[in-house]
């Protein structure tokens, strides 16, 4: 599928949440790009939510971390979080492996704590992140949804 082609399906897939969730997962997507340059970008349209995955090679193995927006609220979820130093204890969770952080604004990504975080997450993954060129890719697209406009 070509790139264009991929975001044009993301931007219609946002735009089925609110303006304030679609804009808080655009503008997280953007902020993870400038931390992730060269990122492989894997897209879900899940069931119960949209899930944007960063990852250093086209294998959903190998992601990090992923935007996953919900129609009342955006997370960042770190896919091995368990590992993840965390002494400030920003990332919540209580699963095997994955730990997250819901995001009240996209500049929660700046934080000094949670850039750590993202590059202990790097710094963790089985394959080397490279500057190349970006990729986006939409992997699964479910037939059924929830609906993606909550009450807020």
């Amino acid at each position: 599928m070509p790139p264009d082609s991929a975001e044009k399906q993301l931007a219609g897939f946002l735009a089925r949440f609110s303006p304030p969730i679609a804009r808080l997962a655009r503008a997280a997507r953007t902020k993870l790009r400038q931390q992730l340059p060269g990122a492989v970008e894997m897209i879900y349209d899940n069931y119960y939510a949209l899930v944007i995955g960063f990852g250093p090679t086209e294998r959903p193995s190998e992601a990090i971390l992923s935007i996953v927006a919900y129609p009342r609220h955006v997370s960042v979820a770190f896919l091995n979080g368990i590992e993840l130093p965390d002494p400030e204890k920003r990332l919540a969770g209580d699963g095997k492996l994955v730990r997250h952080i819901r995001l009240q604004r996209a500049s929660d990504l700046e934080d000094a704590t949670v850039r750590a975080l993202i590059r202990e997450a790097v710094e963790h993954a089985d394959a080397p992140f490279t500057k190349g060129r970006r990729r986006v890719i939409v992997r699964m697209v479910s037939a059924k949804q929830r609906p993606r406009r909550g009450m807020l």
